[in-house]
């Protein structure tokens, strides 16, 4: 029998109806305490029908914001107003992990408490820009964190994944991918540090380690995933030997025996410039254990992945964005509808919720 996204998979403790993942999305619709609100739990129930939903990045502390309207996990409000989405995701038989995620030095003192500078591994400035109350700003000098405040860091990871407990999620996942904080202390292009922290594959490892341990003595290995994106260039990102690195990432985590890796092979929006070269073959066979993919793929991708082998589960990103029943349609083969990109951050429910279920659009 030939296994497909319609093959049900064992997660760590759960047994998924399927392996098509809704991807983490950011959307910009929170409210103005960074909580989900109405629209928020209409969106996620919608989509309850993928086998896992994980939800948006939600930030650990009001100190980890790189973006308006998005959403966090340290208040009791954002607590009550994620309480309210895993509800309806359950009620309708889903599953869904919360997204941990520290922006890190991508972010502006305009959005941190008291003005504060965002934080990095070292005080490098990302090229680019942040979008602010005051517009778009370039992104600032970042400070450095010392041994000390990394320690703080991690246990605010602690403190999300309890919160994320409380609101009722099924599990969590680390956000170590894409530019942000975590990643930062991965890749050497944003990593200078000359302590336990930086240098060798090891130290610049080490930070995703701690989190990843600390996040695991809340909710078990079994409910835990994280995410890395070895070739994405977002947010001024690079790394001077992305295949050892992240090989190596991918091994160290493998004992944890977590519920999942997520890799996504994004390489970037300008399609003018040439993939970097990566063998993700390479680094699915460096992790033992349930492997997810994600970049770009259609159902015959997807299904070809995961019947030989390369992947367990595939997560999709805008195909969720525009079609709530996206496993619906995969089943039945069913014209997708088309993501309107103008509409994927910030703004009410156009582009949001209004998006035609089959049974809507019949």
């Amino acid at each position: 029998m030939t296994t497909n996204v319609f093959t049900p998979i064992k997660l760590g403790r759960y047994t998924l109806t399927n392996r098509i993942v809704m991807a983490p999305l950011t959307r910009c619709r929170a409210d103005e305490n960074n909580a989900p609100r109405a629209m928020n739990v209409e969106y996620y129930r919608q989509r309850a029908t993928a086998g896992l939903i994980i939800s948006e990045g939600s930030q650990i502390t009001a100190k980890a914001v790189g973006y308006l309207g998005t959403p966090g996990i340290y208040s009791d409000a954002q607590i009550a107003g994620w309480q309210q989405v895993t509800a309806a995701v359950h009620s309708r038989g889903g599953r869904i992990f919360l997204q941990l995620w520290h922006c890190g030095r991508v972010s502006h003192p305009s959005m941190l408490p008291d003005n504060m500078q965002p934080v990095a591994p070292s005080a490098i400035r990302a090229e680019g820009h942040a979008h602010t109350m005051e517009g778009v700003q370039a992104f600032v000098t970042p400070h450095e964190l010392t041994t000390a405040e990394i320690a703080v860091v991690v246990a605010e990871f602690s403190q999300a994944a309890q919160n994320a407990l409380q609101a009722g999620f099924d599990g969590v996942e680390i956000h170590g991918a894409n530019g942000y904080l975590i990643d930062q202390f991965i890749r050497d292009g944003s990593n200078q540090r000359t302590d336990e922290y930086g240098g060798s594959l090891a130290n610049r490892a080490r930070f995703l380690l701690e989190i990843t341990q600390a996040v695991v003595n809340v909710w078990g290995a079994d409910r835990v995933g994280v995410r890395l994106s070895p070739i994405n260039p977002f947010n001024d990102m690079s790394d001077s030997n992305p295949q050892a690195t992240f090989d190596y990432v991918a091994q160290a985590l493998s004992p944890f025996q977590l519920a999942y890796l997520h890799v996504t092979e994004w390489a970037g929006h300008d399609a003018s410039q040439p993939k970097p070269a990566f063998d993700f073959a390479q680094l699915r066979a460096a992790y033992q254990g349930t492997y997810m993919t994600n970049g770009g793929y259609t159902l015959d991708k997807a299904n070809a992945a995961i019947s030989s082998g390369t992947a367990d589960l595939v997560a999709f990103g805008s195909l969720y964005i525009a079609n709530p029943d996206l496993a619906e349609r995969f089943a039945q083969n069913a014209p997708l509808n088309t993501p309107d990109a103008s509409t994927f951050y910030g703004g009410n429910e156009a582009g949001y919720t209004d998006y035609p279920s089959l049974t809507l659009a019949a």
